[in-house]
């Protein structure tokens, strides 16, 4: 069975298969170099995303380190998306993120995830489910996606949440498991943290 045959499958299959982690060290190797670049090697940080991403637009910037099980192989980016520090994506399947989405300091995406019974995670057994995040939301600090789940456009998720089920657009969710806290609406216009107000002219000006 072919590489992406066993990643993309949703099948159980050894993540130890020599096959797999002959191609996955290569990854991993281009992703340490690519952590061992200066904050100031702007561009050549972003030629190799460009090499390193399944799919990756303009105007994408992630600072190191960076953890990635493929090292972005399966990771597909829209354009215009920062992550902060320590952003791990276990990317054995793949992972689509939307135009304008951020992530703060110590996110995780994964799509791994292992049997519950004991006898079959002895073996080391290991099946993969895709992860989508819509367009324009932000991944608040330390909040983990689990394999498998979709999130809408235009979503907060709170710093910390686990999201373990899928989250519809334009709303915020928090908590562990992460829940649907509000919608967004026009009070979010007015206002952009608790009592601090938006000035109309931002609009214009950004």
């Amino acid at each position: 069975m072919a590489l992406d045959d066993y990643l993309h499958s949703g099948a159980l299959y050894l993540p130890t298969d020599p096959e797999i982690m002959e191609q996955q060290l290569q990854f991993l190797d281009r992703l340490h170099r690519f952590n061992q670049l200066l904050p100031s090697q702007l561009q050549e940080k972003g030629e190799m995303l460009k090499q390193m991403f399944a799919e990756i637009g303009e105007g994408c910037y992630i600072e190191t380190p960076f953890r990635s099980n493929f090292g972005g192989r399966n990771v597909h980016f829209g354009k215009n998306i920062y992550a902060n520090f320590n952003l791990t994506l276990v990317d054995d399947t793949h992972i689509y993120v939307g135009d304008y989405t951020m992530f703060g300091p110590n996110v995780t995406v994964a799509t791994a995830g292992h049997p519950i019974h004991p006898d079959l995670r002895r073996k080391g057994l290991q099946y993969n489910a895709p992860v989508r995040i819509g367009c324009n939301c932000w991944i608040g600090a330390g909040a983990v996606i689990l394999p498998g789940v979709t999130i809408g456009d235009n979503v907060v998720i709170g710093a910390g949440s686990v999201v373990t089920k899928d989250i519809p657009s334009d709303v915020v969710a928090v908590g562990n498991p992460c829940r649907v806290l509000r919608s967004v609406g026009e009070r979010d216009r007015q206002y952009y943290f608790k009592d601090k107000k938006i000035l109309p002219e931002l609009f214009e000006k950004y």
